[in-house]
C-alpha cells in the first residue's frame, strides 16, 4: 500500500490507454453536453473542429478512468480529491484517438487539523496518440498517513 510518506515530489508516471469511439463521443454528448459538435458531423464540420470531437468533460471523464486504474493498481491509500486546477482543454479530442496520461507530483502536505491525511498536488497532462498535449490540469489528491505500527 503507498501512503503520503511514500509520494516523492518530482515522481513522473505515464499510463493508461483509452481508445476513444464515436459512440461513446455521441452518448456521453447526448447525456451530459449537448452541444452540435459533438453530436453530428455535420454540424461538426462548420466549426473549427472540422469533425466530430468529444465533449472537455468527456475527456476528463475518460482521464479519470485511467487516473483511478492506476491509482488500484499502486494500491495507493487515497481518501478522494477536493477538485482540480488549472484545467484546460488544448485539443480537440476525436473519435478513433487513444488517450494516455502522465503524473507528476509538484508539492504535498500533511493536515493540519486530521494527522491520519495529508494531499498532494500533480500536474496531469494528457496525450493522444500523436504524442500531442490535449488536455492538462493540476489535480489535488488526499491520502492515508501510514499507520502507526501496532508493535511499537
Amino acid at each position: 500500500m503507498k501512503y503520503f510518506e511514500d509520494i516523492e515530489i518530482g515522481a513522473v508516471q505515464r499510463f493508461g490507454c483509452y481508445a476513444v469511439t464515436r459512440d461513446e463521443v455521441i452518448d456521453f454528448a447526448s447525456r451530459y453536453d449537448p452541444q452540435p459538435f459533438h453530436l453530428s458531423d455535420e454540424a461538426a464540420a462548420q466549426t473549427h473542429f472540422g469533425r466530430l470531437s468529444a465533449s472537455g468533460w468527456h475527456s476528463c471523464a475518460m482521464t479519470m478512468v485511467m487516473l483511478v486504474d492506476n491509482l488500484k493498481a499502486n494500491t495507493q491509500a487515497g481518501l478522494g480529491s477536493p477538485g482540480v486546477d488549472e484545467l484546460r482543454w488544448l485539443k480537440p479530442v476525436y473519435p478513433g484517438d487513444t488517450l494516455s496520461v502522465e503524473t507528476c507530483v509538484i508539492d504535498k502536505r500533511p493536515s493540519k487539523s486530521r494527522p491520519e491525511m495529508g494531499s498532494y498536488r500533480s500536474t496531469v497532462t494528457v496525450f493522444n496518440q500523436h504524442g500531442d498535449v490535449v488536455m492538462t490540469m493540476t489535480s489535488i489528491g488526499l491520502i492515508r498517513t501510514r499507520p502507526a505500527d501496532p508493535a511499537s
